[in-house]
């Protein structure tokens, strides 16, 4: 079956009660047992809820894996990938990671005796320098928050079963319609499906898949025994979203490419980040590990911080705001918002400068996105 047609039908069989052609919500915290012990396979909806599995089977068909847990936010689901290690334990991540990861490892799993390693993962010489004899996982995303650079996930892969670690990826940016990092070698994949999976910018969820049946038993018993789960509306909602994953990413694509061709040319930019254009230094990379380069594109200001900042905040169309991945389109300045947990030493190191700004390009007509963005630069 093609991608297209799971993302409609896989773990959306109509309910075998009514008929009906939508999964239904199954708002219920427990479930009538015939007797002690004797049910339908569900007990308690911390531990199963119907609707829930609808979507753990469709996310984990998406990504062709044989396993799917979701949970109430892509945290939550990351939190519970780090129940597998123990004090001592060393992770490989790379340097240019969203600040909400990077910040549980190093304000939280630090506490517990787990060491970590922050390179950059395209050179691949880094990180079989740092790795240990107690490395037990390596960590990447690609592309790569904020800086979408991409990271050769098959040649990791090697590395990380030569090294007898768990290799896992965050496959949020790119999703599973334009990549696929279980078929490149990855044990582990998250998600956080407030993005692109719902694409409407009104749900909090992650999830995990992963093929491996080991990791997956001892995955499922830490998301019950946490609880970290989502609500069956949230599933519900995660479950239409990805109905229409398909023409949204294409359309992301287009227009990101439009913006960023548009930024490239544009006298008041310094840089632009985007791996769809050929001026990225993982530009044919790119073209052999995806299927498309994605709807995120970040770029530099040439100006001090303070000009960035009324740059920012002078879009009409575009909205100034976190997160990323809705049909609208978003624009934040990482350094003061969703990387600022990161010391500033550490980002700049990491090259995450004052004047990078990250946009989450919407489906909107792209003429009318470029053109907010024209009168933002007149104001700078």
């Amino acid at each position: 079956m093609r991608f297209e047609t799971k993302v409609i039908h896989i773990g959306q069989e109509p309910d075998p009660s009514t008929g009906a052609i939508v999964v239904p919500i199954y708002q219920t915290s427990t479930y009538v047992q015939e007797a002690p012990g004797k049910h339908k396979g569900y007990e308690y909806s911390r531990t199963q809820n119907p609707t829930r599995a609808a979507l753990e089977k469709n996310i984990a068909a998406l990504e062709n894996g044989k396993y799917g847990l979701a949970f109430s936010s892509g945290m939550a689901a990351i939190n519970t990938i780090m129940n597998l290690l123990k004090s001592g334990d060393h992770i490989v991540a790379e340097q240019d990671l969203y600040g909400g990861t990077h910040r549980l490892f190093t304000k939280l799993y630090t506490n517990y005796e787990i060491e970590f390693d922050f390179v950059d993962m395209t050179d691949l010489e880094k990180i079989r320098r740092v790795i240990k004899k107690n490395t037990k996982l390596l960590w990447l995303e690609s592309p790569t928050n904020p800086l979408l650079k991409i990271i050769d996930i098959q040649a990791i892969s090697k590395i990380a079963k030569e090294n007898d670690c768990l290799l896992v990826v965050d496959n949020t940016f790119a999703t599973p319609y334009f990549q696929q990092p279980i078929n490149l070698g990855a044990d582990i994949v998250v998600h956080s499906t407030s993005k692109y999976l719902g694409g409407h910018c009104d749900l909090i969820g992650g999830a995990i898949v992963t093929s491996n049946k080991e990791i997956y038993d001892q995955l499922a018993f830490y998301q019950n025994a946490v609880g970290g789960v989502p609500g069956p509306f949230d599933c519900w909602l995660v479950l239409r979203g990805i109905k229409t994953l398909t023409l949204r990413m294409e359309r992301h694509n287009q227009n990101a490419l439009a913006i960023a061709r548009y930024l490239e040319s544009h006298p008041k930019v310094r840089k632009v980040y985007y791996p769809g254009l050929p001026s990225h230094p993982q530009y044919e990379l790119a073209k052999k590990q995806m299927r498309g380069f994605g709807g995120m594109v970040s770029f530099e200001l040439k100006g001090d911080i303070e000009q960035v900042k009324k740059f920012v905040s002078s879009t009409q169309i575009i909205s100034l705001a976190e997160s990323l991945g809705g049909v609208e389109s978003l624009i934040e300045h990482p350094a003061t918002m969703t990387h600022s947990s990161i010391p500033k030493e550490e980002r700049i190191k990491s090259g995450l400068s004052d004047e990078l700004v990250r946009l989450s390009v919407g489906i909107e007509h792209q003429e009318d996105l470029i053109a907010d963005l024209e009168k933002a630069f007149e104001v700078i």
